[in-house]
């Protein structure tokens, strides 16, 4: 069964422009080269880089690493929204996915200088852009599922991926069946998938975090196996769960998949709508 991780963050050591605050400027480094290794420890075959946040809209790590080991990393870029709704950069989108490696844009409106981005305007220009162009889009957007089924009507031939089940940082144990109940209602967009990932930070229960077991069924049963895509999201992942644990918490542990879902749910989904062979 090909294991596919949807989300993992990369990034080198220091680099001055960095933004202090929240990761500040010389957070330790999580190398590509760290990422295999661990990677082979937990029998994961491929993963999806996404570039953090606190690198700006830099994708040359990622794709360096997409570039040195194609058959193991792809990449979802960031992209400016707001240099492209001053127009300018928007004629990337046009040869995005030439670069090798890359595959898609990931997209966040989970801070407080990025949430209001989706509803002022700033990002209005992307959508059709990435509709136009093909382009896939992951997106963190976990207060504004109504505004992003929005979006996805508009849009039907746009590919929009959600991250996390559309958990936030606090939505924890109970609160995560409040939050699937307004998530299931973008299963009827055909258009519209779901990354189950990073899911042991959602809860304080020890592995394998049986307070998950209903959110995460009732997402798979909207959305189905084919449009539901496991991810780790690693390095939020809390002491002492294990990559290793991430990937048997699905294929271990959760009796309700079956050994057909689980090739969907575990790579195959994910491998297909993104294109990579």
């Amino acid at each position: 069964m090909l294991i596919l991780d949807s989300q993992v963050h990369v990034w080198p050591a220091h680099r001055s422009e960095r933004p202090l605050g929240l990761a500040g400027r010389d957070r330790p480094p999580y190398l590509y080269e760290t990422l295999l290794a661990e990677m082979d420890r937990a029998a994961v075959d491929r993963a999806i880089l996404v570039p953090p946040t606190y690198d700006g809209d830099r994708n040359d790590y990622a794709l360096e690493a997409a570039r040195a080991h194609p058959d193991r990393f792809a990449v979802m870029g960031r992209v400016s929204l707001e240099k492209g709704r001053d127009g300018c950069g928007r004629d990337a989108l046009a040869a995005w996915t030439a670069q090798p490696g890359m595959l898609g844009v990931r997209l966040t409106f989970h801070r407080t200088e990025d949430r209001p981005w989706l509803t002022d305007g700033t990002a209005d220009w992307f959508w059709p852009e990435a509709e136009k162009h093909g382009i896939p889009v992951m997106v963190h957007a976990p207060e504004q599922v109504a505004e992003m089924g929005r979006v996805a009507r508009r849009y039907p031939g746009l590919t929009i991926i959600y991250d996390h089940m559309a958990f936030g940082r606090d939505t924890m144990d109970q609160r995560t069946l409040e939050r699937v109940k307004e998530l299931v209602a973008l299963a009827a967009f055909p258009n519209v998938c779901v990354k189950v990932s990073a899911l042991p930070c959602n809860t304080t229960d020890p592995y394998p975090f049986r307070n998950l077991d209903e959110p995460i069924r009732r997402v798979i049963d909207a959305f189905g196996p084919r449009r539901s895509f496991w991810g780790s999201d690693i390095t939020r992942i809390p002491a002492p769960v294990t990559y290793r644990q991430v990937v048997t918490h699905f294929t271990d542990e959760l009796g309700f998949l079956s050994e057909g879902d689980l090739e969907w749910i575990m790579g195959k989904g994910l491998a297909a709508r993104l294109n990579w062979k």
